[in-house]
């Protein structure tokens, strides 16, 4: 399907189009239209991709979809929802929904001690479109709700006003079209060594290259709902890795760590002889199969019999082995009869590469045999359904090659076994799996929070959510004996719903290990031990206790707390503790989306380090929709992000918190006016006595929103406690020197400079780092700043290195304030 019907808004009387188009050999001719899943009647609806509904009233809203087909099967595109609204209703209230900020730690707002603060927000919800519209396909860029008016408020701090721009009007506007996009790095599985200079493929087109270090950025085409992208190692040391890769419709982008598998070293076989080569046989594993190859089988491209030396490499991906879950090529799903998307699980799939002895030509084979020892297969159902299937690269759905059918007694050694067996041709394709599908299906809810606190409010959007379903043990639930099949979903505003094998009948039939990650930082679970706290896990009892939730360290404190594991008990429709979540029946995908976060869910967090941030202008950094067109916006362009951070070395006796405050410094429209401020903590260096770094951000000089002037920030930094600058790094100084005007900087307990227009670099202690996810921008920041390198990265701080300025700090004697304290009393002091 390369074009999925698009969600409209309509007003009664209105008219609406939807479209949609497949692609196929041969070419489908045949379209049906479904209306909330029953199929509309009418040649009309068959004829095109096209559904012309005129008129609409209010009865003809839900959801939409269509199916092609032609003599080779079926594909069915996602539902587009169509909302119709009573003539003159309103689809976009002027009320703002209420969006809590937090506010600095000298700012409570009631006698409680809370310091968050309402700054309105309005949903990014799609507005009526034009009054007649019948030849509109696809997304529709026109109306959306938004803000419409914003208003400066001050917010009383310790003796000092703070201010805060909060949403007072919101109304229909032009849509945001925020690019979408892909990001992540490239690395073998086995070493981390780089994939340098691969091609990547999105379809059949070449999109372009990774880089030095593995990286890559895709731009995800508009309409796209399924982005399957295929990674080439150009001198064929690597398996193709063929990946579909979620991403953010809203705008943005996405980060993914893609695993590839190392080829296996080829053998010599005598093309005019039959020979075996087995499956899974590594690690001292009792092969899962083997590959027969009568002789005569390898053909050159023309159809000639090649009986000379052939070069053969049969990599196979063993789910007995949990390390290959990461590396195995697509989301093993597959198109059924009826064109839906459904899932496989997989029992091995193996990548084949025939090459001819002398040139290294690639050769093809076929037909060959491929045997499967039944006695691997431990569900007693799956051994009727098993088959053979061949990877499309190009939509990253698996196709049916054939049947795998029980056959007598084994060969030599084996004849007490049983083996599937089943052929196939090899021709351009050249990945295989032994699969069954499987109809024993549910969602698993998963959200992810900001800190520990779990605060409804403070849920992380962009996040990639992660599930690896597995075949346990019986009796040795973290020692599973296989893994089935992944699936990766990024969290929205109301957290993700993974699919997931599950089973009525034993709750642990199935498994799953569940990971998230943020811009390439993993986030942590909840804790399972020593005691299980069901309100922390975010699952009551005894619901939870049917779960088996365990995280990864329960038995062994030393290992990582980035995942946890359940299993996966289907809910008994029966007993009102499972109605609830975190788990949900295959055909209830829309109340798990729209689940009420009051309701049962699992949970990451990301760990809270001590770091704040606080912007005038409230801006969500997972969710580019939300970002505001405003002089005083710390992020002047939502397209592409560019983070500064500034090192500070302190030496003193303890860990100090440093602030960096930003105004307006040489724009007229904002000079002197507060874009925002960012607290850190300093962090100890293993190697220096008595020393400490921190990364401080900073906002950093430019274009402002209208792209017409620059501003160099005023950038104070000021840290807590006792503190007497000593040095400045000298080619910093000589730098701001000369691009007047300088700072003051008559204060020793602060710094003060006009944030430099320049990228600098570590020689100067600025780290700046241009990314299209802010949060990943400033990740990369960090670790430079941390190794204090422009193109290192590092968890370590290194103190001495790469440092813009020095203070010497003393602990605080009590009853003293301190130069921090009496900055937020007197803004103007600094």
């Amino acid at each position: 399907m390369v074009l999925h019907p698009a969600a409209k808004v309509r007003e009664a009387g209105q008219d609406v189009t939807f479209c949609c188009k497949a692609s196929g050999t041969p070419a489908p001719q045949k379209y049906f239209w479904y209306h909330n899943g029953t199929l509309l009647q009418g040649p009309a609806q068959r004829a095109s991709g096209r559904l012309e509904l005129r008129d609409v009233a209010p009865g003809q809203a839900g959801t939409y979809h269509c199916k092609a087909s032609s003599e080779a099967g079926a594909i069915r595109s996602e539902p587009a929802l169509l909302t119709v609204l009573a003539q003159g209703q309103q689809s976009c209230r002027a009320e703002p929904e209420p969006s809590l900020v937090e506010l600095p730690s000298e700012c409570p707002q009631d006698a409680g001690g809370s310091r968050y603060y309402n700054v309105g927000r309005c949903p990014s919800s799609p507005c009526p479109g034009g009054p007649a519209e019948p030849a509109g396909c696809g997304e529709e860029s026109g109306r959306c709700c938004g803000v419409r008016r914003m208003e400066l408020r001050q917010v009383q701090c310790a003796g000092s006003a703070l201010p805060v721009k909060v949403v007072a009007e919101c109304g229909c506007g032009p849509c945001a079209q925020p690019r979408v996009l892909v990001q992540g790095r490239v690395t073998a599985a086995d070493t981390g060594e780089p994939l340098r200079f691969g091609h990547i493929f999105l379809g059949g087109k070449k999109v372009g290259f990774t880089g030095y270090q593995g990286s890559f950025t895709i731009e995800v085409p508009p309409d796209t709902r399924r982005l399957v992208a295929r990674f080439v190692d150009g001198q064929q040391r690597l398996v193709d890795a063929v990946k579909v890769l979620p991403f953010d419709r809203r705008g943005g982008a996405v980060y993914h760590e893609v695993k590839m598998m190392r080829k296996k070293e080829p053998v010599e076989l005598d093309g005019g002889r039959s020979n075996a080569i087995p499956l899974g046989e590594a690690g001292g594993r009792e092969p899962v199969g083997e590959l027969l190859l009568p002789a005569g089988v390898f053909l050159r491209p023309s159809g000639e019999v090649f009986n000379g030396t052939v070069k053969a490499s049969v990599t196979f991906v063993d789910p007995r082995d949990m390390g290959t879950a990461s590396a195995a090529s697509s989301d093993l799903s597959f198109a059924n009869a009826e064109g839906e998307i459904v899932p496989l699980r997989t029992y091995g799939m193996f990548a084949v590469d025939f090459r001819e002895g002398e040139s290294g030509a690639a050769l093809q084979a076929g037909p060959v045999q491929v045997r499967m020892d039944a006695g691997q297969v431990w569900m007693a159902e799956h051994l009727q359904k098993m088959k053979l299937w061949s990877l499309n690269p190009e939509s990253g759905l698996w196709e049916e090659e054939g049947v795998l059918r029980p056959a007598g007694g084994g060969r030599r050694k084996r004849e007490e076994r049983t083996f599937l067996v089943g052929n196939l041709e090899i021709r351009e394709r050249r990945l295989f799996n032994l699969d069954v599908p499987e109809d024993r299906r549910c969602f698993v809810k998963v959200r992810a929070y900001s800190n520990e606190k779990f605060n409804p409010y403070e849920q992380l959007e962009g996040v990639v959510v992660s599930l690896i379903n597995l075949e346990p043990q019986p009796g040795f639930p973290s020692n599973p004996r296989a893994w089935g099949r992944f699936d990766s979903v990024v969290t929205g505003p109301n957290g993700a719903c993974l699919p997931a094998f599950c089973d009525g009948q034993r709750p642990d039939a199935y498994t799953a290990l569940v990971t998230a990650t943020l811009g390439g930082e993993e986030l942590e679970a909840v804790a399972s031990s020593p005691k299980l706290n069901p309100n922390a896990v975010g699952v009551a009892q005894p619901y939870l206790g049917k779960l088996g939730y365990r995280r990864s360290d329960h038995e062994d404190a030393a290992l990582k707390k980035t995942a946890f594991q359940i299993n996966v008990a289907k809910p008994d429709p029966n007993n009102v503790d499972e109605s609830n979540g975190p788990v949900y029946s295959y055909r209830s995908l829309r109340e798990c989306e729209e689940a009420p976060v009051s309701a049962n869910h699992l949970r990451f967090y990301r760990v809270e380090v001590d770091k704040y941030e606080y912007n005038v202008v409230p801006f969500r950094e997972s969710d580019v929709t939300s970002w505001t067109g405003d002089y005083l916006a710390w992020w002047p362009n939502p397209q592409e992000f560019r983070a500064c951070f500034i090192k500070v070395q302190l030496e003193g006796p303890q860990e100090y918190m440093v602030r960096s405050r930003n105004v307006g410094g040489s724009h007229p429209r904002t000079r002197g006016q507060l874009y925002g401020l960012r607290d850190s903590r300093s962090v100890r260096d293993p190697l220096l006595d008595n020393t400490s770094g921190a990364c401080v951000e900073f906002k950093c000089g430019g274009m402002l929103f209208d792209q017409s002037l620059v501003d160099r920030t005023l950038v104070s930094i000021v840290p807590q406690g006792s503190c007497r600058r000593t040095a400045i790094n000298g080619l910093l100084r000589d730098y701001l020197s000369r691009h007047p005007p300088l700072a003051d900087n008559n204060h020793t307990g602060a710094f003060s400079m006009l944030a430099p227009l320049d990228p600098l670099g570590h020689n100067y202690g600025i780290y700046t780092v241009t990314d299209q996810n802010p949060r990943l921008a400033k990740e990369i920041a960090i670790g430079r700043c941390f190794a204090g390198t422009s193109d290192g990265f590092s968890r370590e701080m290194r103190a001495g290195e790469g440092t813009a300025v020095t203070f010497s700090c003393q602990e605080r004697p009590p009853g003293r304030e301190s130069f921090f304290q009496r900055l937020l009393s007197s803004p103007g002091e600094a």
